[in-house]
Parts: C-alpha cells; sequence; structure tokens
C-alpha cells in the first residue's frame, strides 16, 4: 500500500573530486569527431559555442567560451579554436590546445560589443581553413525535422548557428548542412553514450546538486522569503546547467525567486541544476493534507502516489534494449491526460541539462548502455499543481558496472546503496542495470514544509 512514512532523507558521503578531463579522453572524441564527419563526407567540421550553448564544443575540447561566443574547424588533418578577446587566453584550459593538438586564432568579432576589432575576420579565417567548395558540417545545439520546416524545404540545410557564421560559410563552403545530430543524436550521437570518468562528473554534480536541494528544503519556514530559502542551499560553485528556479502559488515555474514569502497552502517547486545534473521537487507549502485548499483534496492519493507508482516503474525499464516509445507508452498508461504530462518522459542529461531523448511516441531508438538519463516527467493539474521526484542516473550494463567499480570503487558503493535505500526502504523497482547518482533518489516528499513524511510504495 502506498503511503507516507517519516523517514531521514539518506547521506551516503560526499564524492571524491572526479577525474580532470584528460588529454586522452580529448584525443578520443577528435578521433571519434573526424570518422563521424568522414562519414557523414564532410570536409570540415564547424562548431559553434557560446555560453547558453557550449555544450559539444566543451565535450569535444574541455573549453567553453565565457559571455563570448567560439567557433572550432576541424578537418582531417587540422583543427582550429576561434574565439574572442578575453577568451583566447581561456583556450589553454582544453588539453587539445595546451598539447598543440588545436590551433587557436583570435577572432575579435567573438568578442563583445565595442570591444576592440583589430584582428582577421571571420571570413578570413573561414577562408584560410575550409577547402574552397568543400561539403561542410555545421554544429550547433539543435536539428530539425520537416514538418518544422516551410514545405519542400530540406531539413539538412537548416542551419541553428548565427547568419553572421552560417553566411560567410555557404559563400565558402559548396554545401553546408546542419550537422548536430552527429552529436546529440540519442540514437547515434557521440555525446549519447558516456564512459566511466564522465559517470564519476556527474555523479559529483549530482551530489552537489541534490545536497545544496536537501539544505534549502529542509530551511523552508512559513514567512521566510524566497530568496532566503535558495541562499540557504548554499550553492557549492559548479557551473549552473540552467537558471535556479524557486517558483510558488501562481508564479510560472520556471522563475527565480522575486521576493515572495512562504506561506500555507500554496504549490512550489524549485530546481538546481550543475553541468550534468538537475535536481528538481515539487509540491505544496504544507505540513499535511489540512493545509490544502478544498480545490486540492485527493492530492496524495489520486495523484501523488499514482505518480510514485509510474516512476517506479519507470525505473524498472531501464535496461538496455528496451525502446523509447515503450517507455513513453508505459507512462502514458499509468499517467492518463489528467497528468498533464507534455513533454518526454525521461531525457540524456550532460552538460547541457537537455541533450536529446530517446523516449517519445513510437520511438523505436534502444536505451543503452552509457545513457546518462534524466528522471524528468512532470505532471502538472491545475488544481493539484505538481509533484516531483527529478534526479539523475546512468545506464549500464555488467561491462560498465565491472570498468565502473576498478576505476570509480567508492562511486559503485554509493549507487548501491542508493539503490538499495529505493528498493527496501521506498519499495521502488530497480534493476541492477540503473545507477542512482545522487541521495535524492527515490524521495517524494510532498508535505514541503515537513519533509520528513516521504512517500513509500
Amino acid at each position: 500500500m502506498t503511503r507516507l512514512q517519516r523517514m531521514d532523507w539518506p547521506d551516503h558521503g560526499s564524492p571524491d573530486l572526479p577525474p580532470a578531463f584528460a588529454l586522452a579522453e580529448a584525443e578520443a572524441r577528435l578521433a571519434a569527431v573526424r570518422t563521424a564527419m568522414a562519414g557523414a563526407g564532410y570536409r570540415a567540421l564547424v562548431i559553434y559555442g557560446d555560453r547558453e550553448h557550449a555544450a559539444n564544443l566543451h565535450w569535444l575540447t574541455g573549453f567553453d567560451p565565457r559571455f563570448e561566443e567560439a567557433v572550432l574547424i576541424v578537418t582531417e588533418g587540422d583543427a582550429l579554436l576561434l574565439a574572442g578577446n578575453e577568451c583566447l587566453a581561456y583556450t589553454a584550459v582544453s588539453p587539445l590546445v595546451a598539447s598543440g593538438a588545436v590551433r587557436t586564432g583570435l577572432c575579435a568579432s567573438l568578442s563583445l560589443p565595442s570591444q576592440p576589432r583589430g584582428s582577421r575576420r571571420l571570413w578570413d579565417w573561414l577562408d584560410l581553413a575550409i577547402p574552397a567548395g568543400a561539403k561542410v558540417g555545421a554544429v550547433g545545439w539543435k536539428w530539425y525535422g520537416a514538418d518544422e520546416l516551410p514545405p519542400g524545404a530540406d531539413p539538412a540545410l537548416a542551419l541553428d548557428i548565427p547568419a553572421f557564421l552560417a553566411d560567410p560559410l555557404r559563400d565558402r563552403a559548396g554545401r553546408v548542412e546542419n550537422a548536430t545530430a552527429l552529436f546529440m543524436h540519442p540514437g547515434h550521437g557521440l555525446r549519447a553514450r558516456i564512459g566511466v570518468d564522465d559517470i564519476a562528473r556527474l555523479e559529483f554534480a549530482n551530489h552537489m546538486a541534490a545536497s545544496a536541494l536537501k539544505r534549502m528544503v529542509f530551511a523552508l519556514q512559513e514567512g521566510m522569503t524566497d530568496f532566503a530559502a535558495v541562499e540557504a542551499a548554499r550553492i557549492g560553485g559548479l557551473p549552473l546547467g540552467c537558471h535556479v528556479t524557486f517558483a510558488m502559488g501562481d508564479t510560472p515555474g520556471l522563475s527565480g525567486p522575486i521576493g515572495d514569502r512562504i506561506r500555507r497552502g500554496v504549490p512550489a517547486s524549485f530546481n538546481i541544476a550543475h553541468w550534468g545534473a538537475n535536481i528538481c521537487r515539487a509540491g505544496w507549502m504544507a505540513r499535511g493534507p489540512a493545509d490544502l485548499p478544498d480545490s486540492a483534496a485527493g492530492y496524495l492519493e489520486d495523484f501523488v502516489f499514482p505518480y510514485a507508482r509510474a516512476m517506479s516503474d519507470w525505473c524498472a525499464m531501464m535496461r538496455p534494449g528496451v525502446t523509447g516509445g515503450s517507455v513513453w507508452a508505459m507512462i502514458h498508461d499509468r499517467l492518463p491526460p489528467a497528468f498533464g504530462i507534455t513533454l518526454n518522459p525521461g531525457h540524456l542529461i550532460g552538460l547541457d541539462e537537455w541533450i536529446s531523448s530517446p523516449i517519445c511516441r513510437g520511438s523505436e531508438v534502444p536505451l543503452a548502455s552509457g545513457m546518462a538519463m534524466q528522471m524528468d516527467v512532470i505532471p502538472a493539474h491545475p488544481d493539484w499543481g505538481s509533484t516531483r521526484m527529478e534526479d539523475g542516473y546512468v545506464i549500464a550494463d555488467e561491462a560498465l558496472r565491472e570498468a565502473l567499480a576498478r576505476r570509480h570503487p567508492n562511486l559503485m558503493r554509493r549507487c548501491a546503496l542508493r539503490a538499495e535505500v529505493m528498493t527496501r526502504v521506498i519499495g521502488m523497482e530497480v534493476p541492477e542495470s540503473l545507477l542512482p547518482l545522487a541521495d535524492t533518489c527515490g524521495i517524494i516528499a510532498p508535505w514541503l514544509l515537513d519533509p520528513a513524511q516521504v512517500v513509500v510504495l
């Protein structure tokens, strides 16, 4: 029987500092990019990044532009990283740059407005790096389907990079195609699978975000401002994967603190996201059902408890070979239209909060070992508000689990302890192939002013 049970939130200790992105990893990724590039028939690959959309560039090089833009041009025998006035020196953080495997160049047009522009222009760099008339792939952060474009338009030619890069690139090349899927497609993208050191980095990020969210939740009090609530989280300093949210009542869910004060009887949601992690919870500012308005009657029994059971079923399906479409169908069977599930029930997460998702209606893309999955199933109801248990996981077959145990034994120990809490205490079904990355995994606390009341199955 699904019910509430008073319990301490688990604490399995802090992970060690994960290994830094190393030259051998970067060289392997650059080689994989060149192989994928050649397989697609591209003589050059142009990778664009800015502060909001730096994940593909950072994944490959270890460098992300800070408040500027950057462009990486990869050919069969060369790689050139263009950066602006303030980020050029920062490119040294890249192992590939430090080793000389990637050259750098100043392109001041990538800098902020009104800064000096006395450098080689972007089109000059493109003329130097890209063979004239070549077939070129452009990598931004999104690719498009035919249904998103005007009738007759070719999706391959729909670029998501700025015109100031796309226009001279088209002038120089014979054909420029959107090649973002080479990196981000859930089935075959280079970033859709991660290795053992990446898993350690994601676990560290999930721990940092989950610990901050736990501190915030247990500090919540009536009369406290939302600013004070976020301050209580003591966010540790890792780069944010998306804006910190804290929304109560009628405030839109993606809002950050606005100066509102916590009061009983209003729904609330909040998250803390770092690169590789997004820990999110939703419930009511309440100590029990008596604090809810009459319109929210049945919140626990008819909304939260079915959601918790569906999330147990979601975990049970996180096994290599299960198709994304079958996960989508299961969720929409367990949580019918009244639950308001509109987005994909789960997606890949990495340096960007949402890479892509194998889980959608009719998807034949199989779940695979090495997929970092975000349990991101978002119910929404006009009277009940929402409930949430959004955390990070990795799907790992036996070979990957054995490799993790050799390389990061304490990580595997913590994952096993988390899975044990989820199964033995919470009552969820967690297969061996699913590695929980945060101590908050499995925790639903619907009454946010008394978070020790946790849903168990």
